[in-house]
């Protein structure tokens, strides 16, 4: 049997396909971070653009607002990319709709007031599989925040829009479940999803090191060596779920989007646990924002 095998992918603004996008996100949501503007190669997008798509991931930890301006010939940049704390979803179902209205009006009118334009419509996502009324109350945040619109897209989908895999299984781990599609000719062939994600990972971290759920997320990032073997056997369940979700499709790559697996070793978990191929991302947390955005009128 072929060795499961490890792809970090890389790149920088000036290369093309999905990392260019991601890094300049990610430039993009530090200058907005630190200045509360847009970078200058995100001011130069938009003083180019002629017209912009906004995106609002809402997230079960926090809520990203993310905007694209679109220049004449089609291409796309990130000009402004902003977060907020949310709390108000449960496994990708809203559970407390004035906290999460709250979150996307603060974001909407500080992009509104940082981009010096007004955002009429988005796009927003949520999980597969789950309940049409439930993806419903999705966009009924985003209107009740403000938007005059609110086109929906599942959170695969949107992480396709940013990936762009033609023969491969988009696997999307965000905070309370993961769900998966498999792409063969750039085609859908297979959506669905499972419980379980990063905030399962910080149940099991806070309860091994017996600290504050609130604390697990800051000190994986901080303390990346200690957090990371309590977190294998949470890891090893993650790639059981895409186990199931994938069979018939082993032959396919493993491309992973969301910022849950955004832990040193984490891939190789997966690619072992699997053995598969898996193929990581610059900024993996920003693939499903930027491609909500792409997936806005």
């Amino acid at each position: 049997m072929t060795a499961p095998t490890v792809s970090c992918r890389a790149g920088s603004a000036a290369a093309q396909g999905p990392e260019a996008l991601l890094t300049a996100a990610a430039a993009t949501a530090q200058a907005v971070a630190r200045d509360g503007v847009p970078d200058a190669p995100a001011a130069a997008a938009l003083a180019a653009a002629s017209s912009l798509r906004t995106g609002v991931d809402l997230g079960t930890a926090s809520c990203v607002l993310t905007v694209l301006a679109v220049s004449g010939d089609g291409a796309q940049y990130p000009v402004w990319v902003d977060a907020h704390p949310s709390g108000a979803l449960a496994d990708g179902v809203v559970v407390d709709f004035a906290r999460a209205i709250a979150a996307v009006r603060r974001l909407r009118e500080r992009a509104e007031a940082g981009l010096g334009t007004r955002l009429a419509t988005a796009a927003t996502a949520y999980p597969p599989c789950i309940p049409v009324t439930d993806a419903r109350a999705c966009a009924y945040v985003c209107e009740s925040a403000g938007f005059d619109d609110a086109v929906l897209v599942d959170e695969v989908d949107a992480a396709q829009r940013t990936l762009g895999v033609h023969d491969g299984v988009v696997v999307d781990v965000g905070g309370g479940s993961t769900g998966v599609g498999v792409y063969r000719g750039g085609e859908l062939v297979r959506l669905d999803d499972r419980p379980g994600g990063g905030h399962h990972l910080d149940l099991m971290l806070a309860g091994g090191l017996g600290i504050a759920v609130e604390d697990a997320e800051p000190y994986k990032r901080a303390h990346p060596d200690e957090a990371f073997p309590v977190l294998v056997p949470g890891l090893q369940r993650i790639a059981e779920n895409v186990r199931v979700l994938t069979a018939g499709a082993e032959d396919l790559p493993l491309h992973i989007a969301g910022g849950a697996l955004m832990i040193a070793g984490a891939e190789t978990v997966l690619a072992r646990y699997l053995e598969r191929t898996v193929v990581t991302y610059p900024h993996a947390l920003l693939i499903t924002p930027l491609g909500i955005a792409r997936a806005a009128a």
